[in-house]
């Protein structure tokens, strides 16, 4: 198995530990962490498409996390915002997320984490750009 797998079911585990999942706090750390405008940005910012993220967005609706309403300005368009449960939702799972963060980076220093985050930094941008050598 990856490391990438393996740290992303590990995550989404400590996640279930709190009644929750990875696509859920994906979108709750999306939905706090960046100005987004309508469901499409949402969607490019937690990386799925636009129906696996309706799903998750009805799922979360019905659970009263999230409300979803057209905008004025463009009918075509659903407004995503968190209510006070979807509020109180990210911020325990914050503190599952941030444990699990600890628990990762442990018996790593200062130095190692750095080098690291410059070697994902550089295979997102190869990625980004297209690069294959």
């Amino acid at each position: 198995m990856s490391t990438t797998k393996a740290v992303s079911r590990a995550l989404d585990s400590a996640l279930a530990a709190e009644g929750s999942s990875l696509p859920i706090w994906l979108i709750l750390i999306s939905l706090k962490t960046r100005r987004l405008s309508n469901q499409r940005e949402l969607a490019e910012a937690v990386g799925v498409q636009g129906a696996t993220l309706t799903h998750h967005l009805n799922t979360m609706e019905h659970e009263g996390l999230l409300t979803r309403r057209r905008d004025p300005a463009n009918r075509r368009v659903h407004l995503v915002e968190l209510t006070e449960k979807g509020e109180a939702t990210f911020t325990r799972l914050r503190k599952a997320a941030s444990a699990f963060d600890r628990r990762l980076r442990a018996g790593l220093n200062a130095e190692e984490i750095a080098a690291i985050e410059r070697v994902l930094a550089k295979l997102d941008d190869n990625v980004r750009r297209g690069r294959s050598t």
